[in-house]
């Protein structure tokens, strides 16, 4: 989508601290961390939210997961991490591309809502 900023940042249209890049995924910083790892996850490919999610695209979604396993390897999560993904306006979503956020860094909050 010619709007979408992940769109954009995943093209390289926008700049971005990028931390991982594939044919189908693209991992880049946070610029407002909520932890002091925090990394977004995106599919190339764009797909709105969770709610959009197929059979027909869900092998980048896995994908997706092994790259956001590999990351944690490579920078030494072995303390543990989360990952979340929010889905349209009553799970805040606030870019309509589907993104994970990759958190650690410190100790999360244990309660989610």
């Amino acid at each position: 989508m010619e709007d979408c900023l992940f769109c954009k940042i995943a093209a390289g249209q926008v700049p971005s601290d990028k931390v991982y890049e594939d044919d189908t995924v693209y991992a880049f910083r946070d610029i407002n961390p909520q932890a002091p790892i925090h990394v977004l996850l995106i599919p190339k490919q764009h797909i709105a939210s969770s709610a959009d999610i197929t059979a027909e695209n869900s092998g980048v979604v896995a994908h997706i997961f092994e790259v956001a396993a590999e990351l944690a390897k490579q920078l030494d999560l072995k303390d543990g991490f989360r990952i979340v993904t929010n889905s349209g306006s009553l799970g805040c979503q606030s870019v309509l591309h589907l993104h994970f956020h990759l958190l650690s860094g410190r100790q999360l909050q244990d309660q989610m809502g």
